[in-house]
């Protein structure tokens, strides 16, 4: 999981900084430094010279930099800002060119993004469960049944649109959206309406609390775990009932299991026409010992082909930073808590996983190298956003804004920046404790 982390960020920030590294250079700005994570008070893990430039690993994984010459940023080194401008320098060069420079780290991480998703989809192509074969219908959490979902809903549309992929109803359009679900309950028709707040709710618990990512659905035993081998159940068995309760599909079963954990039970199986009585004693954890094979309808891919899967695979990267900015305007109208809405090294960590799967792994740097661009954009001092507004409001002027200025505005981002890290590293430790 670790590793995974490190690679992943590794990746992104490299790149990220090669964007700004390789625009100075095309301009003829000298750099000086080329770090991953930040070499604090001048520590480094690993660094060398080449071609007058450091190239180093620092000890603090926040990140990473290049030192641009002649330009104020995080190392603070006003020293080099008290002489006369020289023409290697950052700020002798016209501000259209210092933009440029800014932004191109945000550029390298969009067409990452995008790249990305491209090769993903044209090498997978597209898979989703078509949401007009879930014959069972969905099922709900504790959030989900909360808000008035009910076992077996089949939501046929939101808002009034179709929805034709089942996937979309745990999707953001749903979610950050204060949507309607259209359902077919039974004989009749009703609606479900998303609550604003709803994110709140699901960033404490899973995803699987709001509606299930697996539709409802009937199973039989596939196989039985060694501790179970003296149970008398069998791969094939049909559980129909446990004690006197009907079972019909999974999640029924799972239900019962629970609320019969460190019990004895009998369980009532089909096996070849026959039906058996099987005492068995449920687990600590509500479970038998076997391994579950769901009848689930079957997974619709579409394949794009090479240059077909660009579009695609652009719309994937773009809907990333979409949804960033639509939660974002959620957490300053109130609609989600800030402590909800953020998410860190740890979180972000636990989303990779404890082993590895590329499909997964990629698609996640995929999604964070788009964060970034989102994250890097917003005009904050320190940031990227906060250097490229500084330099519009230049080009606006027609003259530059003082090194005073401009060195106070970096110590506020910075500090402000530090405050968030260590906010968001809190934050993910006690919602991870609090869910486990």
């Amino acid at each position: 999981m670790v590793g995974q982390l490190i690679l992943g960020l590794s990746i992104l920030v490299i790149l990220h900084e090669l964007g700004h590294f390789v625009a100075a250079r095309a301009f003829g700005i000298r750099v000086e430094k080329f770090y991953l994570f930040f070499d604090a008070w001048n520590f480094s893990l690993f660094k060398f010279t080449y071609k007058g430039v450091e190239y180093g690993i620092g000890w603090l994984p926040l990140g990473g930099y290049v030192k641009i010459s002649g330009m104020i940023d995080e190392s603070m080194d006003t020293e080099q800002l008290a002489g006369p401008p020289q023409p290697w320098e950052f700020r002798s060069k016209p501000a259209w060119q210092r933009l440029i420079v800014m932004l191109a780290g945000v550029t390298v991480n969009i067409v990452l993004g995008i790249f990305i998703f491209w090769m993903l989809t044209a090498h997978y192509g597209e898979s989703y469960t078509p949401n007009a074969d879930v014959k069972y219908g969905i099922v709900p959490g504790s959030i989900g049944k909360k808000i008035g979902l009910k076992a077996g809903d089949q939501v046929y549309a939101v808002n009034g649109k179709p929805i034709k992929k089942f996937e979309d109803l745990t999707g953001s359009n749903v979610l950050l959206n204060q949507s309607v679900l259209n359902i077919h309950r039974g004989n009749k028709d009703t609606d479900v309406v998303i609550p604003k707040g709803i994110l709140n709710d699901i960033a404490d618990k899973t995803m699987e609390d709001f509606i299930s990512r697996m539709p409802r659905t009937t199973f039989h035993v596939d196989s039985i775990s060694p501790a179970a081998k003296n149970s008398g159940l069998k791969k094939g068995d049909s559980i129909i009932a446990v004690n006197k309760t009907k079972i019909v599909y999974f999640d029924q079963m799972k239900a019962t299991l629970d609320s019969n954990k460190n019990k004895q039970v009998n369980l009532v199986v089909v096996r070849n026409n026959e039906t058996l009585n099987l005492p068995v004693r449920i687990t600590k954890d509500g479970t038998v010992g076997f391994l579950a094979h769901f009848n689930l309808p079957h997974q619709k891919t579409i394949a794009y082909g090479f240059f077909g899967s660009l579009p695609v695979g652009a719309t994937r990267a773009w809907t990333t930073i979409s949804d960033d900015a639509k939660g974002l305007g959620k957490v300053f109208r109130g609609d989600v808590k800030f402590n909800k809405a953020v998410s860190g090294p740890v979180a972000i960590a636990t989303m990779f996983g404890s082993e590895v799967d590329w499909l997964r792994f990629w698609s996640l740097v995929g999604v964070l190298s788009m964060i970034l661009a989102f994250t890097n954009l917003l005009p904050i001092p320190a940031l990227d956003g906060g250097h490229s507004l500084f330099l519009l409001i230049e080009m606006i002027k027609g003259k530059p804004l003082s090194d005073k200025f401009l060195e106070r505005a970096q110590i506020v981002g910075f500090v402000l920046l530090v405050t968030l890290m260590v906010f968001v590293f809190g934050n993910d430790t006690i919602r991870l404790i609090f869910k486990k």
